[in-house]
């Protein structure tokens, strides 16, 4: 009896250095005293596997169970799940330590019956960011119709019949409160497809962009050296290639404008192994914090009245129109069966403007914005080396 009494202190213990996420708890099981009798509702294989698990590194605990993560640690699944909670957890606590009055993330941990589930991390009404969503989804089940439609025009081989998928991605979109602070969105995720016949395609996809409400040059040559530099550790033709993807990718057709100063945006990456592409993404997605939070503090103080105000909000009307309309990652959300729309439409503004026939005039500041969102500058310089 004992012994056992000691054992328990010591789970307890373990248990009680866990982080303490605000909504979803770590849920980790264990044993408690009560009273002068002991309660177990773990089994010691379970416990075991929980000491191993570092959960403070995370904001709630893996969709996965942690024993199938623990025994499967060289699997990209595995790989994959672990790190996106990383940068989720990673850029939430950053962006909450740009708050002036200690707001902090709600935490929401779902998940989906047909498989998987995911990690939302919504901020709302604070003092910087207005609204600030870093979501992570860890999803599996059979491809939908639609998207499996929309990979073959990708140039996707699939043999007919039922494909099985596991798809884990981070996605963040942060819409802050003062104009001169740009919005950022990011997203990068891992897919595997299984045919019928066991084989298997793999490959990964993402990129960040930045959206400015008022030009400053300084930060979008900040940002895109930041994302130079990631790209640089593995191909120095990635960014290049990858920023041109971006303006493509990211523009308004029916307006004619794209939706920010872009950034990089790439898919179907499968060269040239998985490890390589998967510490390319790695790379890429640990530039975020750098290439962005410096921003938010240099600006997130600036004055500004009610007309700057009304145009980020027209500027956000557009953002809407993007997201709505083009984005492939929000198509392809909401026609997956068991899709949690209030995490695919967290991306979407708290507040929004559209007014009729709007266009600001040529020599404004919002008509310098205009200019550069119809036409992409290379704001490294790049193509004049290449003369």
């Amino acid at each position: 009896m004992l012994k056992l009494l000691r054992r328990s202190v010591k789970i307890i213990e373990f248990i009680s250095i866990g982080p303490t996420t605000r909504k979803a708890r770590m849920r980790l099981a264990g044993t408690f005293i009560i009273g002068t009798g002991i309660t177990t509702y773990m089994s010691l294989p379970s416990v075991s596997a929980a000491k191993k698990f570092n959960s403070s590194l995370y904001l709630a605990e893996p969709i996965t169970d942690v024993n199938h993560i623990l025994a499967n640690e060289s699997d990209m699944k595995t790989r994959m799940e672990l790190f996106v909670m990383k940068i989720q957890a990673d850029f939430v606590r950053a962006l909450e330590n740009e708050e002036n009055f200690e707001r902090k993330f709600e935490i929401d941990r779902w998940q989906r019956k047909e498989g998987g589930g995911g990690i939302t991390c919504v901020l709302q009404d604070g003092d910087v960011f207005e609204k600030a969503g870093v979501n992570i989804s860890v999803v599996s089940g059979v491809l939908p119709p639609g998207a499996i439609q929309q990979m073959r025009s990708r140039g996707k081989n699939f043999a007919e019949g039922t494909l099985q998928f596991f798809a884990a991605g981070v996605s963040a979109v942060i819409h802050p409160r003062n104009p001169m602070v740009p919005t950022i969105h990011f997203n990068y995720r891992y897919f595997e497809v299984v045919d019928n016949k066991g084989e298997k395609q793999w490959w990964f996809g993402g990129g960040t962009d930045l959206t400015p409400y008022y030009l400053n040059e300084d930060d979008a040559i900040h940002f895109h050296k930041s994302l130079k530099a990631a790209c640089d550790e593995h191909d120095e033709t990635y960014y290049g290639k990858f920023k041109k993807w971006c303006d493509e990718y990211f523009k308004i057709t029916h307006r004619g404008e794209c939706r920010g100063v872009g950034g990089i945006f790439f898919d179907d990456i499968d060269t040239p192994s998985q490890n390589e592409a998967f510490d390319f993404i790695s790379s890429c997605a640990n530039a975020v914090i750098p290439s962005y939070v410096p921003l938010v503090r240099k600006h997130k103080n600036d004055t500004y009245g009610t007309k700057q105000r009304e145009w980020q909000l027209l500027r956000r009307g557009r953002y809407v129109e993007f997201n709505l309309i083009y984005d492939r990652g929000t198509k392809f959300g909401l026609y997956t069966p068991g899709a949690r729309f209030e995490s695919i439409l967290m991306s979407l503004p708290l507040l929004a403007r559209w007014e009729y026939m709007h266009e600001p005039s040529v020599d404004s500041p919002e008509g310098k914005l205009m200019e550069v969102l119809r036409k992409p500058r290379d704001w490294l310089g790049l193509e004049e080396i290449k003369k």
